[in-house]
């Protein structure tokens, strides 16, 4: 059988003449039909309707997680300046003496939980009558400064190294160890490259107005982030900005939990949405709920189950970066010796210090940054 070369045009192509518009088919000389091996071709690909590579599309992560986490910084800032007070040993000092004038007076589960809202809310209105409502947004500077790269650098880190260890190491499948390295990496990378900019953070969060007075004039020890960096080279070395690292290292695992426990979730949910469009049944309203906030809620709800496992690691970071009282030696000189003289000292309940307004602050900040982080891949058409 001889044959002759034929074209086939791509069906609903305008004039203009793409490469691959015309693709060689083989046609038979004795019956004119088109032979069938000649059907599969290549398939046409057009240089407008390419598909971008994996890594085309990486910096997507890098964009949503900056974005997410600076939204979540702002919005909750005063809960992290109340939160950084409280797990400082100046403010615990203060709540000590507070408690004792009601060491006589039993407290049952409920009242216990109620009074402990209730003195971080006073705590909240002190600053802001003390203080001034500029007061509680101290150190938010820094803190986006610090959160749009921490979380940029977190995602971006997080999103990449989560596809290549599948694609690698796992034959292209996702699974628990993989988002367990993944969370790993990304964590130890992020403390690494921001922990000088949270050391100033927190700095100038424990840096009161009305720390000390000389003949009725407030002083402040740190005028500003500029400030805080030179008087932290001068007085401790380069090596104080890298103070409170061991703990952010201790703390890769909460965010590395939460990352798992988060990975869980949504492939929990996943499965469900899967399993009503088998079942072809209409979505009620519930469903539609889920649909849109299941995300955000399996982001606060795997945060706040990291959070309460690890939260020491936060205790013990801020006071490792806390600037030394009156020029004195740091009372606290490295991780291990921190948690002892803690324990000692205040004991368990000094080690959860705080803790009432971090859940407050990263319970809603992680939904909001993990939700908006998922919208806007959707949005950029990049998978998560």
């Amino acid at each position: 059988m001889e044959s002759l070369p034929a074209t086939r045009r791509v069906p609903g192509s305008s004039d203009q003449h793409y490469k691959g518009d015309h693709i060689p088919l083989v046609v038979s000389r004795e019956t004119g039909d088109i032979v069938p091996e000649s059907h599969q071709a290549d398939p046409i690909v057009r240089p407008d309707k390419a598909e971008a590579t994996p890594f085309a599309k990486s910096w997507a992560h890098f964009v949503a997680g900056g974005i997410g986490g600076m939204t979540a910084a702002a919005l909750t800032a005063p809960l992290d300046v109340l939160k950084t007070r409280l797990q400082s040993d100046f403010y615990q000092a203060q709540l000590r003496a507070s408690r004792q004038a009601h060491a006589g007076v039993p407290l049952n589960p409920v009242r216990a939980a109620w009074y402990h809202f209730s003195e971080t809310g006073q705590i909240l209105s002190s600053v802001y009558r003390q203080e001034g409502p500029r007061a509680l947004f101290k150190g938010l500077g820094p803190n986006l400064v610090g959160v749009v790269p921490a979380r940029s650098i977190n995602f971006f880190t997080y999103g990449n190294g989560k596809r290549l260890i599948a694609k690698y190491f796992n034959d292209g499948q996702e699974g628990t160890w993989v988002h367990l390295s993944a969370g790993v990496l990304a964590g130890i990378v992020t403390s690494t490259a921001t922990n000088p900019i949270w050391m100033v953070k927190t700095r100038l969060q424990l840096d009161k107005n009305v720390a000390a007075e000389s003949g009725g004039v407030t002083r402040r020890q740190y005028q500003n982030s500029y400030d805080c960096i030179r008087q932290i080279l001068r007085n401790e070395g380069l090596r104080g900005l890298y103070k409170g690292m061991s703990a952010s290292y201790l703390g890769v695992a909460e965010s590395t939990l939460q990352w798992v426990l988060y990975e869980r979730m949504k492939t929990a949910l996943a499965l469900r949405e899967e399993k009503i469009v088998q079942s072809g049944r209409q979505k009620t309203w519930w469903d539609h709920a889920v649909n849109w906030t299941g995300n955000a809620g399996a982001a606060g709800g795997a945060k706040l189950v990291a959070a309460i496992l690890t939260y020491p690691h936060e205790v013990a970071r801020t006071r490792l970066r806390q600037a030394p009282m009156d020029g004195s030696k740091p009372k606290y000189t490295g991780l291990i010796q921190c948690f002892k003289l803690v324990f000692k000292e205040e004991g368990m309940a000094g080690l959860y210090g705080g803790m009432t307004p971090h859940m407050l602050r990263t319970v809603p900040s992680a939904a909001i940054m993990f939700g908006m982080y998922e919208a806007i891949l959707r949005l950029l058409g990049t998978p998560s």
